[in-house]
């Protein structure tokens, strides 16, 4: 992908319905906010109950259109037309992306424009190699019977995205649902609408059936997000965002027993034994810390380190978060702003509580002096702490900014208990050059995920999800076809 200089973003962001843009029946709007400058950068249309009743039709009747009657191979062709489209909109991708986000332009042109094309592209292969189950079975008068499955779409899939990725997790789950056979109505987060928006341009752009795919803008309690997740006709819900929002979700997927898969929050550890190679360790844990911000579901909150090298790793990470220039647009070593000034408030709180139960700020702790048209973003300083206590609530609560608690510790069973002492289990690293070590300590890790000398490698056909208040439910690669698709077993006496 190539990438050219940024270009003006549009000023309205409209919602996607039946193969159209358009206004929200109600005329209301709110603004969209440039996390980088705080300044206000365009309007976002507010998706009516009525609106959303209309996506969630549009996309009922397009399951008996021409998109319910596709076959496989042609389905498959069109969504590899998307991937393609997204690749040749990069740049303007990308232009969304960070106008939504404030994030660094490499991070987002390396990451999540890349994924998004590639999220199509890999579920597009899936359904064309994926096989079926076929058994032999005997029957009680001596003769056979033939039992093979079928697989079907479940319908209507609602799409919750999130802000902290919104291409890339909100592809994550569009290219399943379609490569399966079903539509979508997206409601992507009220902070970062804008790619799933554009989104519908390169659909109507490769020739897309009306309905496939919609997409309705708002926010959660009283507008487009409870409008669409109480919806009748929606038959899945897919989320990804904060276990409490997860809950009411779920409540509401309740009525008419509908299906649900949650990615929902963490408070990810990492250990780092004695043994490990400290260059890898602090560069991977530098990046799995401080990656957007610290605005990574499956980034690290909780450091455990042994404690022969307890200080001489802080030293090490305390200088690579000192290396992050936040406000500095140009520089490579640019940390963006957190999303909101609102979530911007709720991590210095976090801040400010974690001297309160005790902990020596080893570096961060505030809100950098910046000058120029930064001035006015949502920035925040990249923060480490030691000194806590297992039970402080900074090492307990998922905080979503670029800090973590270091803490030293002594044996492997008492790392593993630290480790798992969480109500979360969504993923972990263990860094150790010792290999028996490695395999052992991460089968013992209650999560979903677990890495060994590596951080955010992943290779897309792998389940992914989380355990207890981190999830319910896999996705990705086959995984993804348990959620998106009914079985159907079909019995035939020979």
């Amino acid at each position: 992908m190539t990438f050219d200089t940024p270009r003006p973003v549009s000023q309205d962001v409209l919602n996607f319905i039946g193969g159209s843009f358009r206004e929200g029946g109600e005329r209301k709007t709110f603004p969209n906010i440039d996390p980088a400058t705080g300044k206000q950068i365009g309007v976002v249309h507010e998706a009516s109950e009525a609106d959303v009743a209309d996506a969630v039709a549009a996309a009922k009747a397009a399951l008996s259109g021409p998109w319910g009657r596709m076959t496989t191979a042609d389905r498959v062709k069109l969504i590899s037309a998307v991937a393609a489209e997204i690749e040749r909109r990069a740049a303007d991708f990308l232009d969304a992306e960070v106008a939504d986000t404030g994030k660094p332009r490499h991070v987002a042109s390396h990451i999540d424009i890349p994924r998004g094309a590639a999220n199509f592209r890999m579920f597009a292969d899936v359904v064309s190699t994926v096989s079926g189950e076929v058994f032999d079975t005997p029957t009680p008068d001596g003769g056979r019977a033939l039992n093979y499955t079928v697989r079907k779409p479940k319908g209507v899939v609602a799409v919750v995205c999130p802000w902290n990725f919104p291409l890339l997790l909100m592809t994550w789950k569009v290219g399943p649902a379609l490569a399966c056979g079903n539509t979508v109505v997206v409601k992507p987060s009220e902070e970062t609408p804008r790619t799933a928006a554009l989104l519908g341009e390169v659909m109507n752009a490769v020739g897309m059936p009306e309905g496939v795919y919609n997409v309705v803008h708002g926010f959660g309690p009283g507008s487009a997000g409870e409008f669409l997740t109480a919806h009748p006709d929606v038959d899945a819900i897919t989320f990804t965002g904060e276990t409490g929002t997860g809950q009411a979700i779920m409540q509401k997927a309740a009525i008419g027993v509908r299906d649900i898969s949650f990615e929902l929050g963490g408070k990810n550890a990492a250990i780092v034994f004695a043994d490990a190679d400290l260059d890898k360790a602090v560069e991977g844990l530098s990046r799995s810390v401080f990656l957007n911000t610290g605005q990574v579901c499956l980034g690290t909150e909780r450091v455990y380190v042994e404690r022969p090298i307890f200080d001489e790793f802080v030293a090490r990470m305390a200088k690579a978060a000192q290396s992050f220039k936040p406000g500095a647009v140009g520089d490579p070593a640019y940390l963006g702003p957190l999303i909101s000034a609102e979530h911007r408030d709720k991590v210095l709180g976090y801040y400010r509580r974690a001297v309160d139960e005790g902990a020596t700020v080893v570096t961060g702790g505030g809100v950098p002096e910046i000058d120029g048209p930064g001035a006015g973003g949502f920035f925040i300083e990249p923060t480490l702490w030691t000194g806590l206590a297992p039970t402080a609530s900074v090492l307990r609560e998922e905080i979503f900014g670029p800090c973590c608690g270091v803490v030293p510790f002594d044996s492997e069973d008492e790392v593993i208990a630290l480790a798992n002492d969480t109500p979360y289990g969504l993923c972990a690293s263990v860094w150790t050059e010792n290999l028996s070590r490695g395999h052992r300590v991460a089968a013992a890790m209650d999560v979903g995920v677990c890495w060994v000398n590596s951080w955010f490698l992943r290779d897309l056909r792998t389940a992914f999800g989380g355990s207890g208040q981190s999830g319910i439910g896999r996705e990705g690669g086959v995984h993804s076809l348990e959620f998106y698709t009914e079985l159907t077993n079909i019995c035939v006496k020979l």
